[in-house]
């Protein structure tokens, strides 16, 4: 669960950084019973763990994450399906792409893979095409 809160009213990188994880802070604090019963009845209810985190302007701060570090050796053609997902904007990182790949092995990956390459293809070609800025 990721709330919202209001960015810091400043123009300097590193002090909105500051402001940012100082009202981040204050708020996991100041809501922390609350989430707390809010967490309990959603696990109770989907059988879950609940992650809390926060959104401060464009940063996003996470209070609890659960992952569990894995580590494998991929080849080049594992490495590039694991890069087309993230590139293709369905997984966030390597590590995203690579559960989520986990969890939908079947019979038409390559296939899908193959279909969402050429679709990134075109769509740099008209990128390519289009007005520049």
């Amino acid at each position: 669960m990721i709330g919202a809160l209001e960015p810091p009213e400043t123009s300097d990188d590193a002090d909105a950084r500051a402001a940012a994880q100082g009202r981040a802070s204050r708020f996991r604090e100041d809501t922390r019973a609350e989430r707390m019963s809010i967490a309990d009845e959603a696990q109770a209810r989907h059988a879950r763990k609940v992650s809390w985190g926060v959104a401060v302007g464009d940063e996003r701060i996470l209070f609890t994450h659960l992952a569990v570090p894995v580590m494998t050796r991929l080849r080049q053609p594992e490495r590039r399906v694991l890069d087309t997902l993230v590139d293709a904007g369905v997984a966030r990182s390597r590590a995203d792409a690579l559960a989520w790949s986990v969890k939908l092995v079947g019979a038409h990956t390559e296939e899908w893979l193959g279909k969402l390459r050429a679709a990134m293809d075109e769509v740099d070609n008209l990128r390519a095409e289009g007005p520049g800025l």
